[in-house]
């Protein structure tokens, strides 16, 4: 079998991205006739038409649209291995990062990245991306240069990972709430009526098995995707909200916090990418200044 030209998937991943001969011409810096001929023989390789005539406009095959993530991200791998390291300069740099964390995370931590980044380098964009699930795929993708959370059991084994801070669940309720008073345990805790985060639509988690092993259970009157309704339906209404502590710091200003009547585990906050983004400068400085925002914040809590 005769050596692919891999020079296609370049061409093939600007046709697919750009959607116009014309337009992926001129990105590549190459004739539109030359585009044009590119095209047809990745028809011919491909054995599909890959783009068909719609109006006035191209539009993409079923095939074309299955091999459009797998090239764009095969480009991106070929970019980074290639690519040489080089001599970072912050203040002439010009990139855009797509970070994914949970809503607490960009709520508390965020203001402080941003001003960092800004500060450092001010051509830097960054885009907060939410977390919706576990799913690394956006990480291999190259959708998604970094990521936070707590790492779960699915994630791939050449995933990088490094840790962050630990955090532990706090219960969050109203001021005036009839638990802002008082000493609390557990029974007290669970007779409640409380809002739930489950992302993935369970209505069970650690919360309910430390109860469970007591033989209590709480009244889940409303279950939610993120920290910040939880605690927003918190602070209207006499529902109790539990969430990470560290997580949700600016989120719970003014309402009143407590610690758990409960024994659960510390939860372990991390960032994970992907090794392609190991040696890139930009990446480094990126992860760099992650670690640097949370280590400052948790310096700032212990000094209190």
């Amino acid at each position: 079998m005769p050596m692919p030209d891999l020079n296609l998937l370049i061409t093939l991943d600007a046709l697919l991205s750009e959607g116009s001969v014309a337009r992926a011409a001129r990105r590549l810096r190459l004739s539109p006739s030359a585009m044009s001929r590119a095209l047809a023989r990745l028809r011919d390789v491909t054995g599909d038409p890959l783009l068909v005539r719609a109006g006035r406009g191209l539009t993409p095959t079923p095939r074309a649209l299955e091999l459009r993530e797998r090239v764009h991200a095969l480009v991106l791998d070929a970019e980074s291995a290639l690519r040489p390291a080089g001599t970072l300069r912050l203040d002439s740099l010009q990139r855009s990062f797509t970070l994914r964390c949970s809503d607490g995370f960009a709520e508390n931590f965020g203001p402080r990245l941003l001003e960092r980044l800004q500060g450092e380098a001010p051509g830097v964009r960054l885009h907060f991306l939410p977390k919706r699930d576990k799913d690394n795929a956006p990480l291999r993708d190259g959708l998604v240069d970094l990521d936070t959370g707590v790492v779960g059991h699915g994630a791939g084994p050449e995933l990088r990972v490094r840790m962050l801070f630990r955090d532990r669940f706090v219960g969050a309720v109203r001021a005036g709430h009839p638990l802002a008073t008082g000493a609390i345990d557990a029974a007290r805790y669970a007779a409640g009526r409380h809002v739930m985060v489950a992302r993935r639509g369970g209505l069970v988690g650690p919360v309910d098995e430390a109860l469970n092993a007591q033989g209590l259970r709480r009244d889940v009157a409303v279950t939610v995707g993120g920290f910040a309704t939880a605690l927003a339906l918190a602070r209207a209404s006499d529902l109790i909200a539990t969430v990470p502590e560290r997580h949700t710091g600016h989120l719970r200003a003014g309402l009143h916090s407590f610690a758990l009547p409960l024994t659960l585990a510390e939860i372990t906050i991390s960032m994970i990418w992907h090794p392609r983004l190991d040696a890139d400068p930009a990446q480094q400085w990126l992860r760099a200044c992650v670690k640097a925002v949370c280590d400052e914040q948790l310096a700032a809590e212990a000094a209190v």
